[in-house]
């Protein structure tokens, strides 16, 4: 299969059934591009123990929405736009996320106090959103919402990787979704 270049093997993939053989296809994919998908994953975040999950989710991304790989480019120039796309998703999760600090820092510094405190306020509005999530959304809607919001993937891809086949795709789930959330959102402040 070495002779058979990556667009070849996508062209062939997506002429095969479901069967061995397409996932032959896949795996020669992944190990022709594995090491140096996990080597720019690295570069890109300088986090060795990170890479391998993030190389991980570049594949997992690729794979559900190869049918959106067009020839005008090689696969690689696209895999890697996956895998940058993918480190910079990591890098703003990242730089949100609360640093722990030792006890005594936060008895020291009143300023600290105040960062732990909104920290864990950002932490419990999260929390708020996501029972929110599971009581008024329906898994196909949850899953939208976070393909979209959370991974940054275009609505066009999500209809495609969950084939979902309303006119209107991953649009309507979206819009079905805000509503309910609003509506939920009400609910919670007048309780509150």
């Amino acid at each position: 299969m070495d002779a058979i270049s990556d667009e070849e093997l996508v062209a062939q993939y997506r002429l095969a059934p479901a069967s061995d053989r397409s996932r032959q296809l896949l795996d020669e994919l992944f190990r022709r591009h594995r090491a140096r998908v996990i080597a720019w994953c690295h570069r890109l975040t300088g986090d060795s123990s990170l890479a391998p999950d993030l190389a991980q989710d570049v594949f997992v991304r690729a794979y559900s929405s190869l049918d959106m790989f067009r020839r005008d480019s090689k696969f690689t120039t696209w895999l890697y736009a996956i895998a940058r796309n993918r480190c910079r998703d990591e890098q703003r999760a990242h730089a949100t996320r609360p640093r722990e600090a030792p006890e005594d820092a936060m008895v020291d510094a009143p300023s600290d106090r105040n960062a732990a405190l909104a920290a864990l306020e950002a932490r419990d509005a999260r929390t708020v959103v996501r029972t929110m999530m599971d009581e008024v959304l329906n898994e196909t809607e949850k899953r939208v919402m976070t393909l979209h919001y959370g991974h940054d993937m275009r609505l066009d891809a999500i209809t495609t990787a969950l084939g979902l086949t309303n006119t209107s795709g991953a649009k309507a789930y979206i819009v079905s979704a805000k509503r309910k959330l609003n509506a939920a959102v009400k609910r919670w402040n007048v309780k509150s």
